[in-house]
């Protein structure tokens, strides 16, 4: 059984500031999703809140969706500091192919004890 499976890597970056940012952070900055990583540039950061603001929506943007779906359109998310006003945008970058081994301790066809 092939056990491959397609995710898309990401950039997530500040796209806007319309308050203070107190994190130093500015338009520009990102960070990457590659497969299950997440990956900063070199000695960078990146704000542990804002950050969380993305992550609900990390799994569903890399993966294949339907033409209509609002997940296809939909990439902005706002920091959740409201005098920070960050708004932050999600790009596809590339498709990935991924092993499920590679990513899984649980054998293929092993439902991990679920029914």
């Amino acid at each position: 059984m092939d056990d491959t499976f397609e995710l898309w890597d990401l950039r997530v970056s500040i796209e806007e500031i319309r308050g203070q940012c107190t994190c130093d952070h500015v338009v520009g900055d990102f960070f990457e999703v590659v497969g299950g990583k997440l990956a900063l540039p070199s000695r960078r950061t990146f704000c542990l809140y804002a950050l969380q603001s993305t992550l609900p929506l990390i799994p569903a943007k890399q993966r294949p969706l339907q033409p209509n779906d609002w997940m296809t359109t939909d990439t902005r998310v706002a920091c959740p500091d409201p005098l920070c006003g960050a708004i932050l945008r999600i790009d596809r970058t590339q498709r990935r192919i991924i092993h499920h081994s590679d990513v899984s301790a649980v054998p293929l066809g092993d439902s991990g004890g679920e029914p």
